[in-house]
């Protein structure tokens, strides 16, 4: 029976920092919560941004998109890049980086100013997910890494789904713009314990400056910035009907091929794709992926539901949705000590986490309009629990049979992926929540005749209603509007619940991939 902490090289084992791990922990986690909060605190604030900057509601949506792509940019680079700057200064770097282009985001005087803040901020805040993984995973000892992956998994988790609260509260009680201003205290802090805790390992310090790879960085560029904008504007322009979106989805495509061959065959990648010759870390980068697409897409359309169907506030359906978060404490929590005290195999663990994921996506298939808050809070939680139960054995599974060299490639792949699941599942499910709306409304106006009983008793009714208040005269075309917008609560209503059970099904879809993974002997115990 193989444990949830698989055996990682024993070169790990050579090397320990001088500082206290969980004041490391602590060091490096304040930076990757702040950077995961802001990708999606801002998503409430957008309708304010674009009137406070004279833009429309689809010009506020590039502050998202630029920072996506920035992102993802930089994301699959940060081993290189750590290796030639050297860890520690990287990490620095970027954290001031981001800190400074958030103070750049509040002054914004201009949607322009805005992106290129956005910009700089994604850049800054690429490395800050990956290196803070390579980090922990090699600050603690084999037998308390299941632990540690459990608080970055907090991190990971949790930041996301607090985002759109935080983002309501400011933004209703302040001002979009300490959106942005709340990231300097708190980057301030993550640079200062940097500089008195973090250090590199040996290994970094000797290793060699690598020369610059600028063909596999302009590819790079190249077909993450047309994946991100063709994801960002498929639905406003009709997808593959746009001649504008098949420009895009053919700059991804040739983008990929020609960066996927490059990589392979120059002498210093940019990004280390021979790292991917790992099954672990493979099958972790197929998960991470649709993990990606079940929490981004979840996160994105579930505030969507409230506000549009049941008429929450943007800080009423945010508070409604923060009970995830404790969710997500209380799995992570288990899972780290489950994995690391017993011999429970980390594949049956993660199984179990990819069925309560499901369970709790057909809870919100089941969703009416006519519900408590409590009918959708006990499905968050429920979700909440189920990811980190497959999040926290799969960043150990992922870099089990990893050198330290390619330590940081591996954790910069799989936090690319997991980004770009979350772009790919957000805009698809947008997608087929509209698309289904039109689909149901079609199927349900057909029941709208006539001979219908049901369908002339209500509107007989809604007339006898409205009469009073508007006159006979326009009670009965008052009538008929008021009957339609019921329809199309119904019809959007079948369309979220079509995505939910589709979640569900993906949820499920992870279980066989889990038990891809190689089973591994038990760690080794360090006195």
């Amino acid at each position: 029976m193989s444990t949830g902490v698989t055996a990682i090289h024993g070169d790990f084992a050579e090397w320990h920092p001088a500082g206290n791990p969980w004041l490391i922990a602590v060091a490096v986690m304040t930076a990757t919560f702040m950077e995961v909060l802001d990708t999606s605190v801002a998503n409430v604030s957008l309708q304010h941004i674009a009137g406070t900057l004279s833009v429309s509601s689809d010009e506020a949506t590039w502050v998202l998109t630029s920072y996506l792509v920035s992102n993802a940019v930089v994301l699959p680079a940060t081993g290189w890049l750590g290796r030639y700057f050297g860890r520690r200064r990287f990490l620095i770097g970027c954290i001031a980086l981001f800190t400074f282009a958030s103070a750049l985001c509040g002054m914004a005087d201009s949607l322009g100013m805005l992106i290129a803040a956005r910009i700089l901020q994604g850049l800054g805040g690429g490395a800050l997910q990956p290196v803070s993984q390579a980090v922990m995973l090699e600050t603690f000892p084999q037998e308390k890494r299941g632990i540690s992956m459990s608080v970055y998994s907090i991190g990971v988790i949790v930041a996301p789904i607090l985002g759109p609260t935080l983002g309501g509260w400011l933004t209703d009680d302040y001002s979009w713009r300490w959106v942005f201003y709340i990231n300097l205290p708190v980057g301030i802090f993550a640079i200062i314990m940097c500089l008195i805790f973090l250090e590199d390992p040996p290994y970094l310090k000797s290793a060699k400056r690598e020369q610059i790879d600028f063909i596999g960085l302009g590819l790079l560029v190249i077909w993450i910035g047309c994946l991100q904008i063709m994801l960002d504007k498929g639905q406003e322009e009709d997808w593959f009907s746009s001649l504008f979106i098949r420009w895009l989805a053919a700059g991804v495509s040739v983008g990929l091929v020609a960066f996927v061959i490059w990589e392979f065959t120059v002498k210093h990648p940019i990004v280390n794709l021979r790292v991917l010759r790992d099954r672990n870390l493979l099958i972790a980068t197929l998960l991470m992926f649709l993990m990606g697409v079940i929490l981004y897409s979840t996160t994105a359309v579930l505030p969507r539901f409230l506000q549009t169907l049941l008429n929450y506030p943007a800080l009423q359906s945010g508070l409604v949705l923060s009970p995830r978060g404790i969710g997500s404490i209380i799995g992570a929590i288990v899972a780290g000590q489950i994995l690391s005290r017993t011999k429970i195999d980390g594949r049956y663990w993660m199984a179990q986490g990819a069925v309560v994921l499901a369970l709790s996506m057909a809870m919100f298939g089941s969703l009416y309009l006519d519900i408590a808050p409590g009918n959708v809070i006990w499905p968050i939680i429920i979700s909440g629990f189920g990811i980190p139960s497959i999040f926290v054995p799969m960043t150990t599974f992922s870099v089990a049979t990893v050198g330290k060299a390619e330590l940081a490639d591996a954790t910069g792949i799989t936090s690319l992926v997991r980004n770009l699941g979350g772009s790919v599942g957000i805009s698809l499910i947008t997608t087929f929540v509209t698309r289904g709306t039109q689909a149901h409304q079609a199927l349900l106006v057909g029941h709208l005749i006539p001979h219908n009983h049901l369908y002339l008793d209500r509107l007989s009714q809604m007339e006898t209603i409205v009469a009073p208040h508007s006159g006979a005269i326009t009670a009965h075309s008052q009538a008929y509007g008021l009957l339609y917008g019921t329809l199309q609560q119904q019809a959007a209503l079948w369309s979220y619940i079509d995505q939910f059970r589709l979640l569900a099904v993906v949820s499920l879809l992870l279980a066989p991939i889990i038990f891809l993974y190689r089973k591994s002997p038990a760690p080794p115990k360090y006195g």
